[in-house]
């Protein structure tokens, strides 16, 4: 056996086939690895990440130079250092867990190493928690966050200024229930922005909490191996980056959707159907589940007559669902404001070719355009309204295959989830999560890791760190995607070009299984 802690190369440990075949002890090189990039992560977005207007730390002071001319570029350089730290721990890590070589316990470790910095980190990527704070100061101050942007309050000038420019007259699109936690929030750090961005990372880990306790259960439920679905769901970039170093909402309803999910596959069906409208209630994307869990609630009921079980299943999962969608939405807003219904168009404003679409809307425009001066809006607006209809097509026909329940229900819920991410508009990165989560508790083929993993690096970098698009910068984007095929390849085979032998001046066999191990 190795003597090492950390299955990496050793002058005395061999070939890396002989090493993939011998059990580890516990990786703290490659977590300390991560922990670094992301203390690196932290450090550089009090310069290259989603800086405050007026910063108290910086601000005009001896260290503002990292906000401006080449401290920023110095600051963007180690920020994509960390962030390749992180990705390749993360890669290594995942590449142990299909060998076999290590269980749950590390990985959720080095999960939690590699969030801990992030927790007092500048936003990353977005601006969005700024949105939060200022639409829970609407609500606190007696405003309606679903009727006008906060650019109406004229109190907390720190946090309506840090909005980005866009949402500044923008209604919220978000549920009834999370503008009542960040209205708690804005109701203790007022307007110290910094405070109010620390504080809803903490209590958005009430979802990270939820997903690390039901997703082992999930597992013996779906077959999946808990290595693989921790790795997968827990420190990806996608959690660790977007939702702890965002932060994004998205992990609260997270946290209740797949408790939700666990609850229904051990028959507890009123409470999952009251924490997927909890969740709901959140982010309302959570919905796409609800009828998936009506299916599933009619299969475990007795006798055999389908129909009647599942307008049994049907009836009670509406008369639960509607009494806990009115007290949520009355006890957030004070009465039955269903205006929030409507906010939801309010992301439909972000146009970009990562929402499919809306880039297929683009290339038609070009080409007519080249013949005639055209506007770019009608483009876009058809093929988005044909991709929506063929969402619910898409979403009713995987509904209807899921009649028989169980976990090929919850597969089917998990793709519709998936889909719900990517066809309407926007397609932000983080929005992959809705999905993913479930779908790790599921037994996953080796080759369709490597894509998970050349999508996470890929929808993490798409975006600047200060949370403008980087979509159409095609030299940035070139590089994006180069990063994302070399992460991906480096799953299934590490260091995929040599490039790491040739730096150590030794053969390139010696870095490659003799045999690839089996997951």
């Amino acid at each position: 056996m190795a003597t090492t802690t950390d299955p990496q190369q050793t002058p005395s440990a061999g070939s890396l086939g002989e090493r993939l075949r011998v059990p580890s002890r516990f990786p703290y090189r490659t977590i300390a690895m991560g922990t670094i990039g992301s203390t690196l992560l932290m450090l550089a977005a009090l310069g290259a990440g989603g800086t405050l207007v007026r910063d108290p730390i910086l601000g005009h002071g001896p260290l503002s130079w990292i906000r401006y001319g080449h401290g920023r570029i110095l600051a963007n350089v180690v920020l994509y250092t960390g962030f390749a730290l992180i990705i390749w721990a993360w890669v290594r890590l995942g590449r142990y867990a299909l060998a076999g070589r290590i269980g749950s316990r590390p990985i959720v470790i080095a999960a939690a190493c590699w969030m801990a910095p992030l927790l007092v980190s500048p936003p990353l990527f977005t601006r969005d928690v700024f949105s939060y704070l200022a639409q829970g100061a609407q609500l606190l101050n007696g405003l309606d966050p679903y009727a006008n942007g906060p650019a109406e309050l004229s109190v907390l000038p720190d946090v309506v200024q840090n909005v980005h420019p866009l949402w500044q007259t923008t209604p919220a699109p978000y549920g009834p229930l999370f503008l009542l936690v960040a209205k708690a929030i804005v109701s203790v750090t007022g307007n110290d922005m910094i405070a109010g961005v620390i504080a809803t990372r903490l209590v958005l880990m009430i979802g990270l909490i939820g997903m690390l306790w039901s997703l082992p259960r999930l597992v013996k439920h779906l077959g999946g191996k808990l290595p693989i679905t921790l790795w997968l769901a827990i420190a990806s970039p996608m959690t660790v980056i977007h939702l702890v170093g965002g932060p994004h909402n998205d992990l609260l309803m997270l946290g209740f959707l797949t408790v939700g999910v666990l609850a229904a596959l051990e028959r507890k069906h009123v409470v999952a159907i009251v924490l997927v409208t909890i969740g709901m209630l959140i982010k309302p994307t959570a919905a796409w589940a609800l009828p998936f869990l009506v299916w599933v609630w009619a299969n475990h009921l007795p006798g055999d007559r389908k129909v009647v079980n599942f307008f049994r299943a049907g009836a009670a999962s509406v008369g639960i669902f509607l009494p806990v969608f009115v007290a949520g939405t009355w006890l957030s807003l004070g009465s039955v404001n269903l205006g929030w219904l409507t906010g939801l168009k309010a992301p439909t404003l972000i146009a970009n070719w990562m929402n499919f679409p809306t880039g297929i809307g683009e290339i038609f425009y070009s080409l007519v355009n080249l013949v005639i001066d055209v506007e770019v809006s009608p483009f876009v607006t058809v093929f988005r309204a044909i991709a929506m209809v063929g969402l619910f097509v898409f979403a009713g026909w995987q509904w209807w295959l899921a009649r028989d329940g169980g976990y090929p229900a919850i597969h089917r819920m998990a793709i519709v989830l998936l889909a719900g991410a990517i066809v309407p508009p926007p397609s932000l990165p983080w929005y992959l999560t809705w999905g993913f989560v479930v779908l790790s508790a599921f037994e996953w083929r080796r080759r369709n890791l490597a894509v998970v993993v050349a999508v996470s690096v890929f929808v993490t970098l798409v975006y600047y760190p200060t949370g403008e698009q980087a979509l159409y910068d095609w030299w940035f984007m070139a590089g994006v995607v180069a990063a994302s095929v070399y992460a991906a390849a480096s799953l299934l085979r590490p260091d995929p070009l040599g490039i790491i032998a040739a730096w150590r001046g030794k053969p390139v066999e010696q870095f490659l299984p003799a045999e690839a191990p089996r997951s």
